[in-house]
């Protein structure tokens, strides 16, 4: 089942500048609920909730349910304008969500068995290309989060769409292909240790040139000396 967040709200009878900086100047943040073939809706947040809604992250994909009154609006959080000197949220828009009309949504990926993975214990890197999707989905069946089961991947495998669990009926926004979510790349090797190697080579390589040259002279001074007389 789907969750939404509550949310307070109270409502605003004009729109306008004006009334958006005096909807400020009473401490509120001025918002709106647009969408689903209805006459926007105007309201005013408390900016405590803005405020800990941000910090959370992930907002433009968390589902809210806005009460007003007695209304209850369901709607995701699209955008917000911030303050351009004090980076104080000024107003927020949200999508108002209507059943059957598929919405667009980033889903969360998480990524489950990296401690088991066979590829990773092996020493290889988990590179994960997208950690959220873009889906269109129902607002009754917007997916928690999609899971990528990483318990039979080797070196090179890598996750795809196709083999996400929990996508339920939602469609990704990419069409044209099934694309990768993550890869399970080879052991990663730094700048200085391939330094480190190859120094150690050319020395190594050195030593072996010294000892050589070192034996091809031993016989020549040995001929080179005078034979004892009897």
């Amino acid at each position: 089942m789907t969750n939404f967040e509550a949310i307070e709200a109270e409502s605003r009878s004009r729109a306008g500048k004006g009334v958006a900086r005096a909807t400020r100047r009473a401490g509120k943040v001025p918002a709106v609920i647009y969408g689903a073939k209805q006459e926007p809706t105007l309201i005013a947040l408390d900016p405590r909730v803005v405020q800990k809604e941000l910090k959370r992250g992930g907002w433009r994909s968390r589902l809210y349910q806005i009460q007003v009154g007695t209304e209850m609006t369901r709607a995701l959080m699209r955008d917000v304008q911030f303050h351009p000197v004090t980076d104080q949220p000024e107003h927020v828009d949200f999508q108002r969500l209507a059943a059957g009309e598929r919405v667009r949504v980033a889903v969360a990926v998480v990524f489950l068995n990296e401690a088991t993975c066979p590829g990773i214990k092996r020493g290889g890197v988990l590179n994960v290309v997208r950690h959220k999707v873009d889906v269109e989905c129902d607002p009754d069946h917007i997916p928690e989060k999609l899971e990528a089961d990483l318990a039979t991947l080797e070196i090179n495998d890598n996750i795809r769409w196709h083999n996400l669990q929990g996508v339920g009926d939602a469609r990704p926004v990419i069409i044209d292909r099934d694309f990768v979510i993550a890869t399970v790349a080879p052991p990663t090797v730094s700048a200085e240790q391939l330094a480190a190697e190859a120094a150690a080579a050319a020395a190594a390589t050195a030593a072996k040139g010294a000892k050589g040259k070192a034996g091809a002279k031993a016989p020549a001074a040995a001929a080179a000396a005078p034979a004892k007389k009897k």
